[in-house]
């Protein structure tokens, strides 16, 4: 359904800083700068950050959250650890597993330094 998410920032090489090291803990190589935004691409999507184009300052949606695949819990712990070392802010409860539907997630939650919220989810398998 979506071909990509872009969010806004005021300090693009601080997001490149933050989302390089964020985003590689999910082994996605490091963004692509075209001007004034940059690219995270891989087979599922692209992701990017970017100054707004209008020069207004870049403000984070109030109620909004971006997703991200984690392929283990490790993993989503990695992620969540590296952006707090990198600038981000944790919030929500910590992670761990969150269940709804009869589905098991195992969610962190953390605002980037722009003040975007931002989740890693692994869906635990079903148990037999």
């Amino acid at each position: 359904m979506f071909s990509h998410v872009m969010i806004g920032t005021n300090d693009l090489d601080k997001a490149k800083a933050f989302y390089d090291k964020l985003l590689g803990t999910l082994g996605v190589p490091p963004a692509i700068v075209d001007r004034h935004r940059i690219f995270y691409r891989t087979k599922t999507g692209t992701f990017a950050v970017s100054k707004p184009i209008d020069g207004k300052t870049a403000t984070h949606a109030n109620g909004g959250t971006i997703g991200f695949t984690a392929a283990s819990t490790e993993e989503a712990d990695s992620w969540h650890a590296t952006g707090i070392a990198n600038g981000g802010t944790t919030c929500e409860d910590p992670p761990g597993i969150r269940e709804g539907g009869g589905i098991k997630m195992y969610i962190a939650y953390l605002r980037d330094p722009d003040g975007n919220k931002l989740c890693a989810i692994y869906r635990l398998p079903r148990e037999a």
